[in-house]
């Protein structure tokens, strides 16, 4: 609790009469000595109004606060959050209201000024903005309640709990991305077509026919029958897409709103969408991260929105990415062959470990490694340089680039896959890559 513009006025006022009467009384100026009296009489008589308004004000009726928020947000995007106060009292009273915000959200319109009317319930809100993924809890909303003089604001803190996941803004940033994937699909003409025979997917058996291969014969079933029965195959309708996200130290820089992970992450998630709609399955395997993470490749649309799940609160930490350390949980979970897509910042210190990691990986998997780039590198090695400071930072841009680039080349010529792209442009990159290669007949 703590006292009004109001009181404290009063009480500059009434003080300052005093000392006025005080100094003139001291210079022998002559005053009506009821002046004196009354002034002390109207401090005394203001701080027992004080005291009884201040009495007034603990036993107002409690006031009671629920709060509608949206189950989920989406990274950068406004969302808003109604608050409803019930009341008991018998006459208006103005109020201030502030909702106690998690860090990592930004607000516009708190604090609130409401206005309760007698019998009737109050309704407000505010807006709310997500600066990073994860889930928020609210526990606590703030009132300062006026006393019925005015003399006082008494600060309540009510105990009002809530909860909500921040997830990525995947509709946002690849909102033209998704809305062209079915144009990409047409117009590439890529289509799953079941084709019997030769493949590795089983289908059925049927009687052995002129032209089968006597390594299609099953001869349990021949057994069986009596006669020859032949196993009968047809391609893989469906491949696997297994994400190998690395959640460490190398991917914290941040050229825009959104850190490379976040643009990893976003990447993941519009390529998932777009291999779904195809058929394939889609899994994740996480590394170099606090706790990491993994899940099965499975198809189906709902697939989307179980790694949406899996992944909206996951960040990345101050630890190195240990590809070897990487490779050996999944090599164990994952036996059948799938497409592993290792999303890294690669570095030049990383150069042996990633390369063995690659090559061990690739014998049981195919890989591409996507490779992020700053984009705070390019404005360096435009020309003009002028001071030396400059120059420096022209040379040290040039040399970090040319030692990038000789890395890259070195993994070209191991025979592995590799995109260099910035985060901004590595969504659609991969997507096209991988329609590409469905069109090819590569996957």
């Amino acid at each position: 609790m703590k006292p009004s513009r109001l009181l404290l006025i009063w009480l500059t006022l009434l003080l300052a009469i005093g000392i006025v009467l005080g100094a003139l009384q001291a210079l022998d100026i002559d005053l009506p000595p009821s002046l004196l009296s009354i002034n002390w009489g109207l401090l005394l008589a203001l701080l027992t109004l004080a005291a009884i308004d201040a009495l007034r004000l603990k036993r107002l009726p409690a006031i009671r606060v629920k709060r509608q928020m949206p189950g989920s947000l989406a990274l950068g995007r406004w969302g808003e959050v109604r608050l409803e106060v019930e009341h008991d009292f018998s006459e208006p009273l103005h109020l201030q209201l502030f909702d106690h915000v998690p860090d990592g959200l930004i607000f516009e319109n708190l604090p609130l000024n409401v206005e309760l009317q007698p019998g009737k319930i109050s309704h407000i809100g505010y807006r709310l903005r997500a600066l990073k993924r994860g889930h928020f809890s609210f526990e606590h909303c703030e009132i300062n309640l006026p006393s019925p003089l005015g003399l006082w604001s008494g600060k309540r803190l009510l105990n009002v709990t809530g909860h909500t996941r921040v997830y990525p803004d995947f509709a946002r940033l690849y909102g033209g991305e998704l809305l062209a994937v079915d144009n990409w699909l047409s117009q590439l003409g890529v289509r799953q077509k079941q084709r019997r025979g030769q493949g590795l997917e089983f289908h059925q058996l049927r009687e052995f026919r002129e032209g089968d291969s006597l390594r299609q014969i099953d001869w349990k079933a021949t057994a069986r029958q009596r006669t020859p029965i032949a196993r009968e195959y047809q391609d893989e309708r469906d491949q696997q897409i297994i994400f190998l996200l690395d959640c460490g130290r190398n991917m914290r820089s941040q050229d825009d709103e959104l850190s490379h992970f976040d643009h990893a992450l976003n990447a993941c998630l519009l390529l998932s969408y777009v291999a779904l709609r195809q058929g394939d399955a889609v899994g994740m395997c996480t590394f170099a991260a606090e706790h990491p993470r993994y899940l099965a490749p499975i198809k189906g649309t709902g697939q989307l929105n179980v790694l949406l799940n899996s992944v909206y609160d996951l960040d990345s930490s101050q630890r190195p990415a240990d590809y070897q350390a990487a490779i050996r949980p999944l090599l164990a979970r994952q036996k059948r062959r799938a497409l592993v897509v290792l999303v890294t910042n690669v570095r030049e210190e990383d150069d042996e470990e990633l390369l063995s990691a690659v090559k061990h990986l690739s014998q049981q998997h195919r890989v591409l490694l996507a490779s992020l780039r700053e984009n705070v590198l390019d404005p360096l090695q435009l020309p003009g340089v002028q001071t030396l400071d400059e120059a420096l930072n022209y040379c040290g841009t040039v040399d970090y680039l040319n030692s990038r680039h000789a890395h890259h080349e070195r993994l070209a010529a191991h025979g592995v896959q590799l995109l260099d792209v910035r985060p901004a442009e590595l969504g659609a990159e991969l997507a096209t890559l991988y329609l590409s290669w469905k069109k090819a007949g590569q996957l």
